[in-house]
């Protein structure tokens, strides 16, 4: 079970980790031959955003997460990405998703602290996904942070791949 509760907080720890945007490398320049040369700047990526894909993954997530303080557990499976769902059997995911949860108890609150927009995380293939962490207490937990990370699957609908307590 050990293994399995890794397998998704890896599938999750992988899409926390966003690529700095960086393509590639470049070598070093050659020195300048005059010392009043200024450096050249390095131009500094933009933050993606995708304000429609935000929006339609808060409403996957919101509507997964449902499942999961119902403890629908099977069903939360179901509704979780297609890539989740080949990396984890029914049977283990029920066994984990009741390992982490039910301990917390009952959910309290669950606030919106933040979203982010990525096409890439380490560990996990290219494709669209939406960061979204919460500030949520519950019973026996006072303090944590949810990260549920949404992704856009082949058949154009928003799917969790991933799902994080702290």
């Amino acid at each position: 079970m050990r293994n399995i509760i890794s397998a998704l907080l890896l599938i999750a720890a992988a899409s926390l980790v966003i690529s700095s945007g960086c393509k590639s490398k470049k070598p070093p320049a050659e020195p300048q031959a005059k010392a009043t040369a200024e450096p050249q700047a390095k131009p500094i990526p933009e933050p993606q955003t995708n304000p429609e894909a935000e929006k339609a993954a808060k409403e996957s997530a919101k509507a997964w997460l449902e499942l999961i303080d119902a403890e629908k557990y099977d069903q939360s499976q179901q509704e979780a990405a297609l890539y989740v769902r080949n990396l984890v059997t029914k049977d283990d995911w029920q066994r984990s998703m009741q390992g982490a949860r039910q301990p917390l108890g009952k959910l309290v609150s669950r606030e919106l602290k933040s979203t982010r927009y990525t096409t890439s995380a380490p560990g996990a293939p290219d494709g669209q996904y939406v960061i979204i962490q919460y500030n949520t207490s519950f019973e026996n937990k006072e303090s944590a942070v949810e990260t549920v990370t949404p992704m856009l699957d082949d058949d154009g609908k928003w799917r969790v791949s991933g799902y994080y307590i702290k």
